[in-house]
């Protein structure tokens, strides 16, 4: 079987708002995550505001908008996990050491927008902000760890958020521009690789997620923010390449393998049709620079009115990313057929799958479905691909100051084979970051119980715990896995 390339680029992969913690500290603005509280499997996250004097929360990650006239709001008798999250802003030189232990050859990390720019639009940047992602990259460089740096991830300033209600308005087009243009400034030298918006097709693929089928008004806003999203990414492209031509730039889509339920020709058709709509839109814009001749009938479905000027279109042909790169956990079944047992959990919905295994948040175990993503994507748009998000959220137990996670390494190194395959039928993998490669707080559901890490940290659900770091048996399996370039997947 065709091996790994010989500069395979391994790692993990964090967000800022996952671990950072310091969430008043450094001149930092409050961002969307700071005012989203804690939930559960069962309870989802929330956003809270206050409206005419009164408190409020409305439901969902995804739901960035707040009614009309609420500001969101800190409640002192609320938990907000993402506030210290697993304070990376203080730990970063000992995490840092930690990866490089492993023997990474890339660190996949997000920066706060807030810490950039506290508002969202300010003219000029907060310094202190600056200063501390240079440390960081600083504290990679020295041990030869490769920055991969996503702009926006799951976390807009909440001032702009508020007043463009969540990427309603053109303007935010022109503030994520210069908020891009002053990183690639900032860190030219520093960073070589960078992601324009993690999961962006997040928008449209979770609009269904409830299992009824959205508004036209939700669909419509959720358009609307991708076309001023995709605009701001291209022109975000062009800026990068006119500052620094060694640069790369890619999109970075949440990558779901589609599957038919069953050989109906209605199930194929419509798993086909989920796809384009959950995966190839996005994808095809920042890829191909330009609309899909489907995204018409996409349109219509939801009756979807998009202001696209000449100058976009421009944006979009001339703005086009360098590489693809994706998440990849899970894939799911479509089916226009009634089924008796329905995947239900953490952002999993639909059918269930008889023949793969379920994790306890719902989600599917099947690393062919990797395999499948890879080949279909790289046959689509001839970019380099990279895997940027890949990993199992269990529940971990330290006994005698260990913890033995075989599951977590099962499942990685089933991913890990899927890939080899993939890259011996001749897809170009340039990178593997996996998700949450010290313990985080949990985007979907805020918990610290669903733990991802090669890295304990000494954390619950509540916020207690000392922080404290402990090397789980994944960690020196990974050390074995990427000193072999891949090749000793033993334990």
């Amino acid at each position: 079987m065709t091996s790994f390339p010989k500069n395979f680029l391994w790692g993990g992969a964090t967000a800022a708002n996952q671990v950072e913690g310091g969430y008043d500290e450094g001149g930092k603005g409050l961002s969307i995550a700071d005012i989203t509280t804690a939930g559960s499997l069962d309870k989802p996250r929330y956003l809270t505001y206050e409206l005419n004097g009164k408190r409020g929360k409305v439901a969902g990650m995804f739901a960035n908008a707040l009614p009309e006239g609420a500001k969101g709001k800190i409640f002192d008798d609320t938990y907000y996990p993402n506030h210290i999250a697993v304070d990376f802003y203080h730990h970063y030189k000992e995490d840092i050491k930690m990866f490089a232990e492993m023997g990474f050859k890339v660190y996949r990390l997000s920066i706060a927008w807030s810490r950039i720019f506290p508002n969202g639009e300010e003219t000029e940047p907060n310094q202190a902000g600056l200063d501390f992602y240079r440390k960081v990259f600083e504290e990679l460089k020295k041990y030869n760890i490769e920055p991969l740096v996503t702009i926006s991830h799951y976390e807009d300033p909440l001032y702009v958020a508020q007043k463009y209600h969540d990427w309603q308005d053109r303007k935010m087009i022109d503030n994520y521009v210069r908020y891009a243009t002053t990183l690639f400034k900032e860190y030219k030298g520093l960073v070589k690789y960078w992601l324009t918006f993690n999961e962006i097709n997040s928008a449209i693929a979770f609009l269904g997620m409830t299992g009824d089928k959205p508004s036209n008004e939700m669909a419509q806003r959720a358009y609307r923010k991708l076309h001023y999203q995709f605009v701001a990414s291209a022109r975000a492209v062009k800026a990068a390449h006119e500052i620094d031509p060694d640069y790369v730039v890619g999109c970075m889509i949440c990558g779901i393998t589609p599957y038919p339920g069953t050989c109906d020709p209605a199930d194929v058709l419509a798993a086909r049709h989920s796809m384009e709509e959950s995966i190839f839109y996005c994808g095809d814009v920042q890829c191909k620079g330009e609309y899909p001749t489907y995204a018409h009938r996409l349109w219509d479905k939801y009756d979807v009115k998009l202001d696209i000027t000449d100058e976009d279109l421009k944006d979009l042909k001339e703005g086009t990313v360098d590489m693809y790169t994706f998440s990849y956990y899970s894939s799911n079944i479509i089916t226009t057929h009634k089924t008796d047992e329905e995947a239900k959990g953490n952002f999993a919905a639909g059918a269930k799958n008889k023949y793969l295994k379920y994790s306890e948040w719902g989600w599917s175990m099947d690393p062919t479905g990797l395999q499948y993503y890879l080949e279909v994507m790289y046959d689509r748009y001839h970019l380099p691909l990279m895997v940027v998000e890949n990993g199992l959220g269990a529940v971990d137990k330290v006994e005698d100051g260990k913890i033995h996670d075989p599951y977590r390494i099962n499942y990685l190194r089933n991913h890990i084979e899927a890939m080899k395959k993939a890259i011996a039928d001749g897809v170009d993998v340039r990178a593997y970051t996996t998700w949450g490669c010290i313990d985080l707080v949990s985007a979907g559901t805020g918990q610290m119980s669903k733990r991802y890490g090669f890295i304990y940290v000494d954390r619950d659900d509540e916020g207690n715990g000392t922080l404290k770091r402990i090397p789980k048996d994944s960690f020196y399996w990974y050390k074995k896995v990427i000193a072999s370039n891949g090749e000793d997947l033993s334990e």
